[in-house]
């Protein structure tokens, strides 16, 4: 491809200096700009640039290294990726994801933000970045006359700055009167109460970023929360809206002295966070496709989406639960997933039918950790639909009851830790096709240095079993 870069270049991500200009006159205050583009492990990673530089940034985009999609969660360059030294560690070209330029609640200076995608210098995209990557499914579905719509669910732990007295984390003292609760307060009112300043001010920022964030609850662990957002239209959308959700509930938390944390289970003896997926399918004309045309008679369209995702869910695991600490979570009765069961309105199960109003039929996927990268979550269940859809798959039959007592079927077993999920993802021809050669090479690779780099590491729970015993 050409790597040379024309100065009149239209910004392949589809963004407009109109839209730029528009934002510095609404918002004369506004001094600098967080730009953040997205990496394979869901890592926000770019520059704060001045005012005066986003013209700029909106005319002609903004060189960023190819190796900022190659790292690890620590930030290391993974030289397998062959996006470090192979490509000599060349810069590539960053463009402004429309609609994602907002403002920073709170923030003094004021400051605003946007999301980045990843180009080639002439253009075309750089396919190992994690959205292009979900954008290259919607395109597949619309092609096909289809059009998903969807919302991610956020569970999160507020935690405390300081450690307890045996050094580990716990639930942050509320933020109204520094009241302390080792209880599980799951659904209590009153509890969400002592945190009202700080999702007060999380709702205040959502409003100034256009997220539609909208229920809170208190959930099923001492400091554990869930945030609901509305359902978009765009499956796109709304992947950039749990994004900047994250990235808003981490700063607002920050601001009150306590801290977000969005490890799967970072609590070993309560239950782990879930970042679940609602999505659905509308045609060219906006009908929602998996409609029953009769109550109680499901849709095919349905059902055979059941089973892609169902076929495919053992070998995309990886997506799902990515890091070490993701395998934590899968614990029998702890409400997350533990085989690739599909029933209504059961929460034992990985993907569920919610009860209600047939025209607003969905699919809540359930596997993800909140830990997971809401882009590659997305493609990957969007790829898993597609496939359910062209081979008309089916899903089984309905689990009712007790999910976690099914096993698995006959689909395969799926992974039972971290290492096995990592194997059947880099071998997997699926897995391949949903995230693209590409990204499907620098994730696996990224993924499996991750795990040697654990899997190396002496832990104090080796000196405790060890040390004196053997």
């Amino acid at each position: 491809m050409d790597n040379r870069v024309s100065a009149d270049m239209t910004s392949p991500s589809g963004s407009t200096v109109e839209e730029a200009k528009a934002f510095l006159d609404a918002h004369p205050e506004i001094e600098a700009f967080d730009i953040v583009l997205t990496d394979p492990n869901g890592v926000g990673r770019g520059k704060i640039i001045r005012r005066h530089e986003l013209m700029g940034l909106y005319e002609g985009g903004r060189h960023l290294p190819i190796s900022i999609l190659g790292l690890d969660i620590t930030g290391e360059d993974v030289h397998e990726t062959g996006l470090i030294w192979d490509s000599g560690d060349g810069d590539l070209r960053a463009w402004p994801i429309p609609g994602t330029l907002v403002p920073l609640y709170g923030t003094s200076p004021a400051r605003g933000q946007v999301l980045m995608s990843m180009f080639h210098l002439d253009g075309t995209p750089m396919t190992s970045d994690p959205r292009l990557a979900l954008v290259r499914q919607v395109e597949a579905l619309a092609a096909k006359g289809l059009h998903p719509a969807g919302a991610f669910e956020l569970e999160f732990f507020l935690l405390a700055n300081e450690r307890d007295g045996e050094g580990r984390v716990q639930p942050a003292n509320a933020v109204l009167d520094g009241r302390r609760s080792g209880k599980t307060e799951v659904y209590s009112v009153d509890h969400l109460h002592g945190m009202e300043p700080l999702f007060s001010d999380i709702y205040a920022a959502a409003k100034a970023q256009g997220i539609p964030a909208e229920t809170v609850i208190s959930e099923y662990a001492p400091g554990q929360y869930e945030l609901t957002l509305h359902y978009r239209k765009d499956v796109l959308r709304a992947a950039d809206d749990l994004v900047m959700l994250k990235r808003l509930v981490r700063a607002q938390a920050r601001r009150h002295g306590v801290t977000a944390c969005f490890m799967a289970k970072p609590i070993e003896k309560y239950a782990g966070s879930g970042m679940h997926l609602h999505v659905s399918l509308q045609d060219d004309a906006g009908r929602n496709v998996f409609t029953e045309d009769t109550e109680g008679q499901w849709s095919p369209t349905l059902l055979h989406a059941l089973g892609g995702l169902a076929d495919t869910m053992a070998e995309s695991m990886l997506v799902f639960a990515p890091h070490a600490n993701s395998w934590r979570r899968f614990v029998s009765q702890s409400y997350a997933p533990v085989a690739p069961t599909w029933g209504v309105n059961n929460r034992s199960v990985a993907l569920r039918v919610p009860a209600g109003d047939k025209k607003a039929r969905r699919i809540e996927h359930r596997p993800s950790g909140v830990d997971a990268n809401p882009y590659l979550v997305a493609a990957t269940v969007l790829a898993g639909i597609a496939k359910g859809l062209d081979e008309k798959l089916d899903p089984g039959p309905e689990t009712t009851g007790n999910g976690y007592e099914s096993g698995a079927d006959s689909r395969g077993k799926m992974p039972s830790d971290w290492r096995s999920a990592i194997e059947a993802a880099k071998g997997s021809a699926f897995l391949k096709q949903a995230l693209g050669e590409d990204l499907h090479r620098t994730f696996t690779a990224i993924k499996e240095s991750e795990y040697f780099r654990v899997a190396r590491t002496v832990s104090e729970l080796d000196y405790h079993l060890y040390l004196h015993e053997v």
